[in-house]
């Protein structure tokens, strides 16, 4: 078990059941003045309307517009549409169900989640964090994220025993693992709680979140969901890293992270 971080014992000691209590707790290893609320997360994302009208003359509706654009644009990747399907585990972060019988993730949930998982990557050597997905759509976003952030991409077919045989010629001993689905990412998400370490996932409407430790809701099927979610993880990232200090110097935009499909590139 990793020492640093105190996990739930409701958490790591359950079954793979429907019926769970929340992530561990890796928000309470935060210190107490970077616990970001929602409401505060939002504000990297919209515009703030608490903003005075001195504030606003000088410094023009530039950013009001780009914070507008952004949120649309987020939103209109279908990060926050889920599943047909809910479990007891997933409930605290869905809003409600569309016509369509889709129940819609609390978008708000998904960037403070975001927001937490960053800081938390952001304290831990990067070249420990292993990031992987069984999913075909969230290859690409990994291999972006990665460049990124310099973080270690699991990319293929997962090899039994990577965290827990060092035998292998590929084994690694993680300090953070990210999956993109905890049910196609099953054995990564076993063998990490198997070695004690932390796992992040990202978690549809349908998902079971036994053994994950910071659930981020969020669509886990769709190509442009999936490479929102690691575009912001990423960004976040980086301004933990330094390496960019605000939403305009990042470089790469959501489509660099997107998979194209075949038909896209000819």
């Amino acid at each position: 078990m990793n020492n640093n971080i105190e996990l739930d014992n409701n958490e790591r000691n359950s079954s793979d059941s429907p019926v769970q209590s929340d992530e561990g707790n890796i928000e309470s290893q935060l210190p107490a003045e970077e616990t970001t609320h929602s409401s505060e997360i939002q504000k990297e994302n919209e515009p703030d309307n608490s903003v005075t009208s001195e504030q606003a003359t000088n410094e023009g509706d530039d950013s009001f517009s780009e914070g507008e654009n952004l949120e649309k644009m987020i939103l209109s990747t279908g990060i926050r549409v889920g599943t047909p399907v809910k479990t007891k585990s997933m409930s605290p972060y869905i809003i409600r169900a569309n016509p369509e019988g889709l129940y819609i993730l609390d978008i708000s949930k998904t960037l403070q989640r975001i927001d937490i998982a960053a800081k938390f990557i952001g304290r831990t050597n990067i070249t420990k964090v292993a990031v992987t997905s069984a999913r075909e759509y969230g290859k690409k976003p990994i291999e972006k994220f990665c460049e990124a952030t310099g973080a270690i991409p699991i990319l293929g077919r997962f090899m039994p025993g990577t965290f827990t045989n060092p035998s292998l010629p590929k084994y690694m001993e993680p300090d953070i693992v990210i999956v993109t689905d905890p049910q196609a990412d099953h054995q990564a998400v076993i063998e990490a709680t198997r070695a004690g370490v932390p796992v992040i996932a990202v978690s549809n409407s349908d998902n079971v979140i036994s053994n994950v430790d910071l659930v981020i809701p969020a669509n886990n099927r769709g190509r442009k969901a999936l490479a929102t979610v690691y575009w912001l993880l990423a960004r976040e990232v980086m301004k933990k890293q330094g390496k960019i200090k605000s939403d305009k110097e990042m470089k790469t935009s959501i489509d660099d992270f997107e998979t194209k499909l075949v038909e896209e590139m000819i």
